[in-house]
């Protein structure tokens, strides 16, 4: 026979769950999800090319192609200048680092919804998916970067010492790309307008950067909140740093870097406060 006893909930510890509302980074449990991270980048990467006939040749041959393009209408017909560099690789050099900057953006601001199941159904640190999406695009990146290099020196020579910097220039650009995801995703949940805004955004932010330009044909009037623009600085410096031409000033750099920054901190402060509405949300 089943015994039924009643049991008083007073004799029970309570127990309310509240959520954080202090602004924090939270790296310790960002690095205990490390594994998650791996798994969604590389997930990302497998779907990407699953199916393809071209499989990761798809990330040369996307900014190979544009290069093409803008040689022949703004290089050889508008005659835009490059600073001395051949106008292939003065492009180039500037649609490798853009690619990953606009491919991390794009994949990052629609990773959450996305990956509604996931999210519904289990806790983990939501920074983690966007994150994965910044890896991801990065992994096209280096295919890319390693040909270019190959390629280089048969239009240059080979590349000069200051190409050590490059390094320093790519990952200011996915600090930036991340700034930019954590806002759009977490807009992405609240407003789905911004998939349709996405796309023109980021035509308009390619323009409004030096990559098939040089920053020097700025007028001198506004080439201070030109260089607001996060990516004009990192765009500039990289381009330095591994195809030559005249190194950015301090001014423009430390403008740009400081930009990449406020962006980062504002769009870490926006996803930690929207972060617990998303599971409601999405």
């Amino acid at each position: 026979m089943l015994e039924i006893r009643e049991i008083s909930t007073t004799d029970l510890p309570l127990l309310e769950i509240t959520p954080e509302r202090t602004f924090s980074i939270g790296l310790r449990e960002f690095w205990q999800y490390r594994e998650l991270l791996y798994f969604l980048t590389w997930r990302d990467i497998k779907v990407r090319y699953k199916q393809t006939f071209l499989g990761v040749l798809w990330a040369v041959a996307q900014p190979v192609g544009m290069m093409v393009v803008f040689t022949i209408f703004l290089g050889r017909l508008a005659h835009v200048p490059s600073d001395g560099i051949p106008y292939p690789i003065f492009v180039l050099s500037a649609l490798l680092l853009w690619q990953l900057f606009s491919a991390g953006v794009n994949e990052s601001a629609n990773s959450l919804v996305a990956n509604e199941r996931l999210i519904t159904k289990v806790y983990f640190p939501r920074v983690i998916v966007p994150a994965s999406a910044i890896l991801s695009a990065l992994v096209d990146f280096a295919i890319a970067f390693a040909i270019f290099l190959v390629v280089l020196p048969l239009w240059v020579g080979m590349p000069s010492r200051t190409l050590i910097f490059a390094p320093l220039f790519v990952i200011a650009a996915i600090i930036a790309a991340f700034g930019a995801g954590l806002w759009l995703s977490a807009l992405n949940v609240q407003y789905r307008d911004v998939r349709y805004v996405l796309g023109f955004l980021t035509q308009l932010w390619l323009f409004a950067t030096p990559v098939v330009y040089p920053a020097s044909i700025v007028p001198a009037k506004w080439r201070a909140i030109y260089a607001l623009n996060p990516m004009t600085g990192i765009i500039e410096g990289f381009r330095w740093s591994i195809a030559g031409g005249p190194q950015p000033s301090a001014t423009v750099l430390l403008s740009s870097l400081s930009a990449t920054l406020v962006l980062l901190v504002s769009g870490l402060y926006y996803f930690n406060r929207m972060e617990d509405s998303f599971a409601d949300v999405i």
